[in-house]
């Protein structure tokens, strides 16, 4: 994991984002409820807990931050801070640690807040506030926050205790997000949650994410863009499925949370799939929407996994030709049944998430090959980075497109791990 670039508003303070776009999301929130409680010079540090990893760099963060601001109020949040607060309380660079409720709160950001720990009980929430946004600095598509928390205990997961139980937001408040984001000029918007397509099973009715979807377009007309940040793949609803084989403003890319590719392992860690299951959703998937690209979520050296086991999970890669990996090394998490299983050698689990992101880039190669010569509408990012629908890197031809703009393109060629895309118009699509 590393952090993503820091927000820096006005008024001296800034946010430092680490792990997922939910996160991204709610440093847009406390950016905004930071400036309005009059929060002046301070460093909001957002924690991701998936990996140790993660949480060493946020402590690396941290320290930077006093070395840099030595006057500044240091204020340690999210999902390492939640599961483990007295860490972070120990560490002498550290002025307040704030929960994952605590921080969307404007109270908790408000300088002179009494108290240096203030971390609730995240298991007692029942709902999901939301939260009007009109932007995020240095980003061309919008994170829209329609889910909150996770039911499910998957043996190597502690982020259900850092996020609390599965939350829904309603409906009529995604929408009013959506129009805020197309009004500010946003052409894209990216839904998140911890678990997606658990959406709506605390609401009345229990609204799929599919009708969620069908609704979010028919009322925000304006929409250019939609694309989800991740799926479990079985819990894609039917009318989730009919809007991936008819709607042209959902993106052709589904990132699924897989994890593994051997039937054992996804037993060990209670997954709800087996790898049968996986290739069927790819295989409905390209059927109903020819041409959609997907990538993964792959876990090396979970705790038992033999050779043979691994060899499933590579396998997995070119037989669901998963273009886009996020792989990790497992690490192990205090507190999770995967923590008492017999481990596989760290040096052993790095061996074997060096070889699943070779095969991602074999495939990656193979999914370039297939779309050179093809047209596209690409979201530029920067000046010379793109992304296709179906969220191909594309580097851009000519000058003079700006970030957020959307492009006719033909893409040809090997643009460095991407395609090079040659506008076919000078106007933006």
């Amino acid at each position: 994991m590393s952090a993503r670039k820091p927000e820096t508003p006005s008024r001296g303070t800034k946010v430092v984002t680490f792990g997922c776009r939910l996160n991204a999301y709610e440093s847009a929130v406390m950016r905004d409820l930071a400036h309005g409680a009059g929060l002046e010079d301070a460093v909001i540090v957002n924690t991701c807990a998936v990996t140790a990893e993660a949480e060493r760099q946020a402590r690396q963060a941290i320290r930077k931050a006093r070395r840099e601001r030595p006057d500044a109020t240091i204020i340690v949040t999210g999902c390492a801070a939640q599961i483990a607060p007295e860490r972070f309380a120990a560490m002498p660079e550290v002025d307040r640690v704030i929960g994952n409720a605590e921080k969307m709160t404007p109270a908790a950001l408000a300088p002179g807040r009494a108290g240096r720990v203030a971390v609730g009980d995240i298991m007692a929430l029942e709902e999901t506030a939301s939260h009007l946004l009109h932007g995020f600095d240095d980003r061309v598509r919008a994170f829209l926050q329609v889910q909150q928390g996770c039911d499910h205990r998957c043996t190597f997961c502690i982020i259900p205790y850092g996020r609390g139980n599965s939350r829904s937001v309603p409906a009529g408040a995604v929408v009013e997000q959506a129009r805020a984001f197309v009004a500010a000029g946003y052409r894209e918007i990216v839904l998140t949650g911890v678990d997606l397509t658990a959406y709506g099973g605390d609401l009345p009715g229990k609204p799929s994410l599919g009708q969620l979807v069908r609704r979010l377009l028919a009322l925000v007309p304006g929409l250019e863009r939609l694309r989800l940040s991740s799926v479990d793949p079985v819990e894609i609803d039917d009318e989730l499925w009919r809007l991936i084989a008819e709607e042209k403003r959902l993106m052709p890319h589904l990132h699924l949370s897989a994890q593994a590719g051997d039937d054992l392992v996804l037993k060990r860690m209670k997954r709800r799939h087996a790898r049968a299951d996986l290739v069927a959703v790819c295989e409905r998937a390209r059927r109903l929407r020819p041409g959609i690209a997907f990538g993964a979520d792959l876990i090396a050296g979970f705790p038992t996994e033999t050779d043979a086991m691994f060899a499933n999970t590579l396998a997995l890669v070119e037989d669901c030709e998963l273009t886009f990996l996020h792989v990790f090394p497992y690490s192990r998490r205090d507190g999770t049944p995967a923590a008492r299983m017999p481990p596989v050698p760290p040096a052993e689990a790095r061996v074997r998430a060096a070889r699943l992101r070779q095969a991602g880039d074999r495939a990656l190669a193979r999914h370039l090959a297939r779309r050179a010569g093809t047209l596209d509408r690409v979201l530029v990012e920067r000046a010379d980075l793109a992304r296709a629908e179906d969220y191909t890197p594309v580097r851009l031809d000519a000058a003079g497109h700006a970030p957020g703009q959307v492009v006719a393109v033909r893409l040809d060629g090997d643009g460095q791990g991407g395609l090079i895309g040659r506008p076919v118009a000078r106007q933006a699509a």
